[in-house]
């Protein structure tokens, strides 16, 4: 979290006050917060697994680059150089893309990048999708991570960890993408290799405190 300085009239969670060193505004021009409870909508849960570890770098500068917006109806910022959310819809409405949209606000010299790592995953997406006939060390890693989920979720049933994807382990990607609500394709996209990754992390750490 990269802590920014805030307009008086932006309410202000105290994290600082609860010995963290970092500032959360839950305003559209510097961060984000997230409400459990609240309700989300599939369609942008799905985006977000998609989309989580791009973010936007110019060239010769190594950290990502803060991307301010605002709506653009009831608050203006285009002066700024910010981004408008109503204005970016326009224009994907007039079929630009994702990449097209953020250059015409921040320039040409904008890029979105994939980080190489993301904190608390054991691996990172391979860049293809795993699927019968898929082999090596990350379909390796999957099976053996489907093992270990199979302790907390028996209805995941074991596979033979052979780095090979066969049948066996298309079928236990289907059951567990069954239970935890993504298409059931006994593929494993990249949706499916991140919510593996993260079930994974979460029994391994429970069977940490047993």
């Amino acid at each position: 979290m990269i802590s920014l300085p805030y307009p008086e009239s932006v309410v202000i969670t105290g994290y600082r006050n609860k010995g963290y060193d970092f500032t959360i505004t839950s305003s559209t021009a510097y961060d984000h917060k997230w409400i459990p409870g609240r309700n989300i909508f599939d369609s942008i849960d799905r985006i977000v697994d998609e989309l989580f570890e791009n973010y936007l770098s110019r060239p010769n500068v190594r950290q990502p680059i803060l991307t301010q917006y605002c709506d653009g109806r009831m608050v203006q910022c285009r002066d700024r150089g910010w981004m408008t959310q109503w204005g970016s819809k326009s224009l994907g409405d007039q079929g630009y893309s994702a990449i097209e949209i953020l250059r015409t606000f921040y320039g040409n010299d904008m890029y979105i990048n994939v980080a190489e790592a993301v904190s608390g995953i054991p691996a990172s997406w391979p860049g293809y999708d795993l699927t019968i006939g898929s082999s090596g060390n990350k379909v390796r890693q999957i099976q053996e991570q489907l093992n270990t989920i199979s302790e907390a979720y028996p209805a995941v049933p074991k596979v033979t960890v052979d780095g090979k994807y066969g049948n066996e382990t298309q079928n236990a990607v289907r059951v567990f993408q069954g239970i935890f609500g993504l298409g059931q394709t006994g593929i494993v996209d990249y949706p499916t290799w991140y919510k593996i990754q993260e079930i994974y992390v979460a029994v391994s750490r429970i069977a940490e405190l047993r």
